[in-house]
């Protein structure tokens, strides 16, 4: 991890931020899902979205990364990305995982993340036929190269020939997060990674968060569990019934009375 990743108040003070949103809205019909939210998040930042089930944060997700046809505006490091289809985002560092685990289980877990690098870990038919060693080299860096990226995400190299389904829940959910990750990303979407996880996975899931920040990516994580969120976020967005309630620190969220009542629970 780089230890010189620019400290998130200075990068908002001299460069865009990594994703911002604008009006975000998205109808189903007569089902009004999203309206008119807008947040951003900065380089080395975590942005927390919570709120009830059926607040729209699914919805969010899905609006941000073009997967529903939406209204409003998606910046990406001072990008109008609004036009830009998921495939697209994904090659210009926005990429995102979802909220159940998804792996190709006839695959190891070495070969699930290799499957991931593309044409990084592939050569090209014609290229393997009058190649072949040259082909066979790019499969063998790829296969370093995926090594070390899932050690660096807490996947001990004695995981790296199972199955994904041999594999502990909570390596699963560390796999998840690292497949989504790939070769590499500039703003990460995660939907509830600490879903099942306690103890040591927990812990884990919250020093892997803290290094990508410290390493400059822009994080943004639907999460129920109030106590990680309100201690990883630098800020929150708050969403109920499919409109923001709040947008702030966690400080601000915890004090603001809306924030209680709708999601945290009335002061007794």
């Amino acid at each position: 991890m780089h230890s010189d990743a620019m400290n998130p108040a200075t990068a908002s003070a001299t460069a865009p931020p990594a994703l911002r949103v604008e009006g975000l809205g998205v109808r189903y019909g007569a089902l009004v899902a999203l309206d008119g939210v807008g947040w951003e998040v900065a380089p080395g930042e975590l942005l927390g979205i919570i709120g009830p089930n059926g607040a729209g944060k699914s919805s969010c997700y899905d609006a941000v990364t073009a997967m529903v046809r939406r209204g409003g505006r998606v910046s990406l490091h001072g990008r109008d990305v609004t036009a830009v289809p998921p495939y697209g985002l994904a090659g210009l560092g926005l990429k995102r995982a979802f909220q159940q685990n998804a792996f190709f289980d006839d695959l190891s877990v070495l070969g699930n993340f290799v499957a991931v690098l593309g044409a990084q870990a592939h050569a090209g038919l014609w290229s393997s036929v009058l190649n072949p060693v040259g082909a066979a080299r790019r499969r063998g860096e790829a296969e370093d190269f995926a090594a070390r990226q899932l050690v660096r995400f807490g996947i001990p190299a004695l995981y790296h020939a199972m199955s994904p389904k041999e594999i502990p829940y909570g390596v699963q959910r560390m796999l998840s997060i690292a497949l989504a990750y790939g070769a590499g990303a500039s703003v990460l979407l995660l939907d509830e990674p600490a879903a099942g996880l306690g103890g040591e996975d927990m812990a884990a899931l919250v020093a892997l968060l803290s290094a990508l920040k410290r390493e400059g990516v822009a994080l943004v994580v639907i999460e129920h569990h109030m106590e990680l969120i309100m201690a990883v976020a630098d800020r929150i967005c708050v969403l109920d019934l499919g409109r923001q309630l709040a947008y702030g620190t966690p400080a601000e969220i915890q004090r603001d009375p809306r924030v209680r009542e709708a999601y945290l629970g009335k002061a007794q």
